[in-house]
């Protein structure tokens, strides 16, 4: 059984949310990537999704465009990404790592070799914006000859017909982009996501994680009443940028934020 697996099934059993918050690797500096993720796992992150810094990043709004920015400036390449991935594995072998991204670094890359030096490093799931399961046969396969699960989006647009093809497709969890429009932007309609949580769920028994404008504790327990997982990124991006030249504040900024929407999750808030 795969980490990501383990992890839902666990959290199944005692009755609680995922919360799966999101970092873009190499912001602020590539130096505090990995004790940022330590530091989301510590204060009850559940799994963690790692951005792949990208320059045109389309389904990202400005925040975690301008963080892709900070950290291209400084560098910061896939192989970086996973070498990231690599020594955070060193301490922690138990929370499930997904990266988001797109298809031109892995291009770059190579499939083949992305995907074994991915299983090397620890990854566990992968998502690729843009190469959906219409478009992405060999990635897909690559993946998953490698033990990594290959998660998919699903927008408030997809027709039930392709929805049921993604569903098929998918390993992991299926991702609910909750809005229309990109990361960061526009306000949630909790009543809408509630009824597509329930018809992903009609094509598969997956977990359906639900992200895209969740901002803070109070959103996340809302989502989270319907959902199987809570996705944060803008708003834990948004606090790295505001601290950045600060590391240890910043550290100490997203661990408090990651335990406010624990508590909230868990309803202790």
């Amino acid at each position: 059984m795969s980490r990501i697996a383990s992890r839902f099934d666990r959290l199944r059993e005692a009755g609680r949310t995922a919360l799966i918050p999101y970092i873009t690797a190499g912001d602020p500096t590539p130096a505090v990537t990995v004790d940022l993720l330590h530091g989301m796992a510590a204060s009850g992150a559940d799994l963690l999704e790692v951005g792949v810094p990208f320059s045109d990043p389309q389904s990202d709004g400005p925040v975690i465009q301008d963080a892709c920015q900070r950290a291209l400036a400084q560098g910061v390449t896939l192989r970086h990404v996973l070498e990231m991935v690599g020594e955070f594995r060193e301490r922690d072998t138990e929370t499930p790592v997904v990266l988001m991204g797109y298809s031109n670094p892995i291009e770059a890359m190579g499939i083949e070799a992305f995907t074994a030096a991915a299983a090397a490093a620890g990854v566990d799931g992968v998502i690729v914006v843009d190469a959906p399961p219409e478009e992405g046969g060999e990635l897909i396969e690559a993946l998953i000859d490698q033990n990594i699960d290959p998660i998919f989006l699903v927008a408030p647009t997809t027709a039930d017909e392709r929805l049921a093809r993604i569903c098929t497709a998918a390993r992991g969890f299926i991702y609910y982009v909750s809005l229309k429009g990109v990361t960061g932007a526009g306000t949630l309609a909790h009543g809408d996501i509630a009824g597509k949580v329930d018809s992903i769920r009609a094509h598969s028994n997956l977990p359906v994680g639900v992200g895209f404008g969740i901002r803070d504790a109070e959103s996340a327990a809302l989502v989270g009443k319907s959902a199987d997982a809570v996705v944060v990124g803008s708003a834990v991006v948004s606090r790295i940028a505001e601290h950045g030249d600060d590391p240890a504040r910043t550290q100490q900024e997203v661990r408090r934020f990651i335990g406010s929407l624990r508590a909230a999750l868990d309803g202790t808030a």
